[in-house]
């Protein structure tokens, strides 16, 4: 599967993440309010943001959300973790929008894309969002997706991190809201 496709809807372009979008999306993610529900709440500092703008990089799945029209800076979002094996399974995460985009349809926009991507290759799309994350697992469900029982614990700042997993499998997909 090609993670780092370009997709384009009728009001989005997503494309590979390059260096060059750093400074763009460093001035959405700068924004307190992107962060607030988010288990690494302190991405918008410089040099929070910068570790994970260089992950996205080196995951080889990122892409930069622009606007179709006039090719503006929006967010980015990520296919990652990818397992062929048994009819295919990708994760779609570490997705932030630029506050003006939200309740706006911008999301389920972009998630139908990747998803119809994801589906012509997998069998399966899992996500992981933290448990305190209201806003994407809100936005997860309204697509669709299914929480599991499955979750991750992790530690930020000292502090336990709880990643919930949700999914959606083709069928589900293709009698779900974004069908």
């Amino acid at each position: 599967m090609e993670r780092q496709p370009t997709l384009e809807t009728e009001r989005l372009v997503l494309r590979p993440l390059a260096e060059t979008d750093r400074e763009a999306l460093f001035g959405i993610a700068s924004d307190p309010a992107v962060w607030e529900q988010h288990p690494i709440h302190d991405r918008w500092r410089r040099d929070v943001f910068d570790a994970f703008f260089d992950e996205g990089l080196a995951s080889g799945g990122a892409l930069a959300v622009c606007d179709r029209r006039d090719e503006r800076m929006l967010g980015m979002t990520r296919f990652d973790r990818f397992d062929p094996d048994e009819g295919g399974v990708v994760e779609i995460g570490w997705t932030f929008l630029a506050p003006r985009c939200w309740g706006k349809g911008y999301n389920p926009e972009m998630k139908r894309a990747m998803l119809a991507h994801a589906f012509a290759h997998v069998a399966l799309v899992e996500f992981r969002v933290g448990d305190t994350n209201y806003r994407s697992r809100n936005a997860l469900e309204a697509i669709g997706a299914a929480r599991t029982t499955r979750y991750e614990l992790g530690r930020y700042q000292g502090k336990r991190v709880v990643h919930l997993v949700y999914e959606i499998d083709r069928e589900s997909h293709q009698q779900g809201p974004l069908a």
